[in-house]
């Protein structure tokens, strides 16, 4: 028996295509998109959608399916941060955050269970990678937290469990989905993808005019640190890197790519790293995001102090680059990548239940 076609992953011509094959109108396309994608509120049935003919719900019913993966923790912090544990069909779990700012809802969305780039300092690295998502699980974690907040989301970050570009395929076509005027609506200025600096998928990404904004996870400023606390440094050194994302910049010159460096006590948080940082960014008008490292019990590095994160900003700042220090939001929830997670598995062997993934 052949598995539903899942509505979420579909695009506007897949659902012309649904109608025809339903023998309806293919204006009812328009209505389904608006169903699938847009609605948040508490009303999950795609049948109560007004006009769609009894031929169309019939063949729904009967050949598709809607993911709605249903919340199995949640935390809120005191900033209003607001952080979901979703289980998908199959029972594995991913994390999605909802973060409020400036009159605007930003989700940051997981693209795998688990991640397999071993970054030392990420708590999702510690269980090793379980699968990829699909595009409809991605878009289907946007819509859970629509639906469960009740707001409409406006910026997307693909920052969450995995690395992005290990997924390209599934990735690349969520992207596309979500910038869709006829899909999910978004500007590709609201969309943002974050990598570790898989070399080879984001010159795929050049090729591709993925239509997105760039983070780069760079984290340090000389290949011997990086090779210790980011393990693919060690295929894409940061010459390579940085030669990819000029190439980006230039290819994509309405692009302003981000660099994402979290600070470790002791490890690249001292001033020599500081200039080094601006000798490596010197001329590409990239924006920096320094991010002081959210502890947790088990890693080993610490928050650097407050006057030290100051000290690194205003190096950069003397030197003409944009930089704006990123305080983790939720911290009084578990907020980092993959900390939910790992405290209600840890709960849940603490009462003997075995956990979903």
């Amino acid at each position: 028996m052949m598995s539903p076609a899942l509505l979420n992953g579909m695009n506007h011509d897949q659902l012309l295509a649904l109608c025809g094959a339903a023998g309806v109108s293919p204006a009812h396309a328009d209505r389904l998109r608006a169903a699938i994608f847009r609605h948040y509120g508490s009303d999950t049935d795609i049948n109560n959608t007004p006009d769609l003919p009894l031929r169309l719900r019939s063949y729904l019913a009967e050949h598709t399916a809607l993911l709605q993966p249903a919340s199995t923790a949640t935390s809120e912090g005191e900033d209003g941060t607001r952080k979901l544990l979703l289980a998908m069909a199959d029972g594995r779990e991913v994390e999605t955050v909802l973060i409020p700012g400036n009159g605007r809802l930003t989700q940051c969305i997981s693209t795998q269970v688990g991640c397999a780039v071993g970054c030392t300092f990420c708590l999702t690295a510690t269980a090793g990678l379980t699968r990829n998502l699909t595009a409809a699980e991605m878009v289907a974690e946007v819509t859970a937290g629509q639906r469960i907040s009740g707001r409409q989301v406006r910026n997307l970050v693909l920052m969450g469990m995995g690395e992005p570009l290990h997924n390209y395929d599934e990735v690349a076509h969520f992207v596309r989905l979500a910038t869709d005027p006829k899909g999910m609506a978004f500007s590709p200025n609201r969309v943002t993808l974050s990598t570790s600096g898989l070399v080879p998928a984001m010159q795929r990404m050049i090729r591709d005019e993925l239509p997105c904004n760039l983070a780069v996870s760079l984290n340090a400023t000389n290949d011997a640190v990086r090779d210790t606390i980011m393990p693919i440094n060690r295929k894409y050194p940061i010459a390579m890197l940085l030669d990819t994302v000029r190439e980006y910049i230039r290819v994509r010159g309405n692009k302003r790519v981000l660099i994402e460096y979290v600070l470790l006590d002791g490890i690249n948080d001292s001033q020599a790293d500081a200039i080094r940082l601006c000798e490596l960014m010197a001329g590409m008008g990239c924006t920096v995001n320094l991010l002081p490292f959210n502890a947790y019990p088990g890693l080993p590095f610490q928050r650097p102090a407050d006057a030290a994160v100051s000290a690194f900003r205003a190096i950069l700042v003397e030197a003409g680059i944009i930089t704006v220090v990123r305080e983790s939001k939720g911290r009084d929830i578990a907020a980092a990548c993959g900390q939910l997670k790992t405290e209600v598995v840890q709960r849940r062997k603490a009462s003997r239940i075995t956990p979903a993934a």
